[in-house]
């Protein structure tokens, strides 16, 4: 698969913690030769923290991420995104379900007073694909990739966030939009089903789709 089989497109990638978004987004990146912007979690200074004390942490938490996505949106609208293929690994809407989830009553409506004003301003993907699996699931791949921070993660939260986006994508209609089972897939290691995947994104052009494979 080489870039020239996939027009330019602004694709975006989402999906809940441990689903499989980041290295997804880098497999496609070397597939379609394409321009990659990075969810950066590792640069907030209050995520070690927020673990350990949702309560204490959350607001400053969010207003960072809000405010860093909205920057790296909003530097992909002065790009050129007709000249290639441009991948992000989160769609801007992700910081507002988990505000939803983090803050306070009062804290919530302060946020959504900065997000009202930030949301309209940015890009709309030309596609945004869903990487849906099971909290079981999640969980097992959190485990194995072994960031330090997320040891803190409590597997309750994390159920609630896998509803929390499964929900929103259920009634998601602002762009195309690819729903993708990945239960029983390994995308990272076995070729067959990445190759598969990239034919399935290739393909899609208007409305929602549902494919679930069953893995190789």
């Amino acid at each position: 698969m080489t870039n020239s089989s996939l027009e330019p497109r602004f694709i975006a990638i989402e999906g809940c913690i441990g689903a499989g978004k980041t290295s997804l987004v880098n497999l496609l990146g070397e597939q379609f030769d394409a321009q990659i912007v990075r969810e950066v979690d590792d640069e907030n200074p209050f995520i070690d923290k927020f673990y350990q004390d949702r309560d204490s942490f959350g607001f400053q938490t969010q207003i960072f991420f809000l405010l860093n996505r909205y920057n790296q949106y909003m530097k992909l609208a002065q790009r050129d995104l007709f000249s290639s293929v441009v991948l992000v690994d989160y769609l801007f809407h992700r910081d507002r379900l988990f505000a939803a989830l983090n803050l306070k009553e009062q804290e919530l409506k302060l946020y959504d007073q900065v997000y009202s004003l930030l949301s309209n301003k940015v890009p709309k993907p030309d596609l945004v694909i869903f990487l849906q699996a099971s909290s079981n699931v999640l969980r097992s791949r959190i485990e194995k990739r072994g960031r330090e921070y997320e040891a803190f993660l409590d597997p309750d939260y994390l159920d609630s966030v896998n509803k929390s986006f499964n929900n929103y994508f259920f009634y998601y209609s602002e762009t195309p939009l690819l729903v993708i089972n990945t239960n029983e897939i390994d995308f990272v290691e076995k070729k067959c089903d990445l190759e598969e995947l990239i034919i399935k994104i290739n393909s899609h052009r208007i409305g929602r789709e549902y494919y679930n494979p069953l893995g190789s």
